[in-house]
């Protein structure tokens, strides 16, 4: 199905035409869009200390960058400052769901919607970002700059509902032309090294192979800086019987996923009756799944093959009506969820 999201690409032609080749600009991508929050609310996001914020101001030829949280002490100026929140989709729901409009891109790689809002001249300077981005523009018009591979510019004024797709490794700058608000899409995309060492992490919290080291008959050493050869041997032998599966490979990558960020903040659902409500998972909640495994906030689990499609559902559309649920063997399960703050109940619309 075309969208207009996408300039009329269905999503499969956007994945092979553009998708980390080249950028695409799409005017009137949202033209209803008339932006989420103010600058006021955006403010008061900027001063919790659950929430990743930032200001950057212009001086001349240097820019200029503080990190919240801001407490009382935040400060907008008129012209060259922009402050930036990072996860406004953790506590907006409009936000998640502008978020949740580019689930043609696997879950698994939706990070955040990061707001920013701008005075005339304000912006965070040419830069590389190493994931996909979209920016959609809010309120207030952006003139934007991006630099092929060969170094090639072109430039571009966008408007509210105007959209800017640009893929990793493409250089970009963006200037407030007026106030005005700036909604970027990103996507994660963990790096070999990071996964590596959090995979090795991950096996020992599950009981990595230990042995001691051992040299009876130790004789007098001839060259003390030398590494010792039985050493070496023992070393390699223990490397050497570290062993995984698939199985463990797909349950860290679901675990590691869904883990939320350090800041982030659960709060227990209000009491309700899970068979005449409606269920949502919270914004902050990432519900995946492989087969009958599922992963949510950093923990996995299996499910019976009878109760498997409906959670699929759930992690799929965010939201299941709870009669379904109360009828299925999930209720315990549920019921954990909605105390730690994983999902909440909601009033049935009629």
């Amino acid at each position: 199905m075309k969208l207009q999201l996408l300039g009329g690409l269905t999503p499969r032609s956007f994945l092979q035409r553009h998708w980390q080749k080249r950028p695409l600009l799409v005017r009137g991508a949202l033209p209803a869009f008339r932006g989420i929050l103010d600058v006021r609310a955006l403010v008061a996001l900027a001063r919790r200390d659950d929430v990743e914020s930032r200001m950057v101001r212009r001086r001349g030829s240097r820019l200029e960058t503080v990190h919240g949280p801001f407490g009382q002490g935040i400060r907008l100026e008129r012209r060259n400052a922009t402050l930036l929140v990072s996860g406004v989709n953790l506590h907006v729901r409009a936000a998640d769901e502008l978020l949740r409009r580019f689930a043609f891109v696997p879950q698994a790689r939706l990070d955040d919607v990061m707001v920013s809002y701008a005075a005339p001249g304000g912006g965070v300077g040419p830069h590389i970002d190493s994931y996909d981005v979209f920016l959609l523009q809010g309120e207030g018009r952006r003139r934007w700059r991006i630099w092929d591979r060969k170094g090639q510019k072109k430039e571009y004024t966008v408007d509210e509902g105007d959209m800017l797709y640009v893929p990793p490794g493409w250089k970009h700058d963006g200037v407030a032309l007026d106030a005005c608000y700036t909604y970027s899409i990103g996507f994660r995309a963990p790096r070999g090294a990071e996964l590596a060492a959090a995979f090795l992490d991950w096996l020992h919290e599950r009981g990595l192979p230990d042995a001691a080291y051992r040299d009876a008959g130790l004789k007098p050493a001839r060259r003390g800086a030398a590494l010792p050869g039985r050493m070496l041997s023992f070393a390699a032998s223990v490397l050497r019987s570290i062993r995984w599966s698939k199985d463990d490979a797909t349950r860290f990558l679901g675990e590691y996923l869904t883990e939320p960020k350090p800041h982030v903040v659960f709060r227990p659902s209000g009491r309700r009756r899970l068979a005449r409500s409606g269920l949502r998972l919270d914004p902050k909640t990432q519900l995946l799944y492989s087969g009958r495994r599922f992963f949510i906030n950093g923990e996995s689990f299996v499910t019976s093959k009878s109760a498997a499609p409906l959670l699929r559902e759930l992690a799929e559309r965010r939201r299941v009506r709870g009669a379904r649920l109360a009828q299925a063997p999930l209720a315990g399960l549920i019921s954990g969820w909605l105390r730690a703050g994983y999902a909440h109940l909601e009033r049935l619309q009629p």
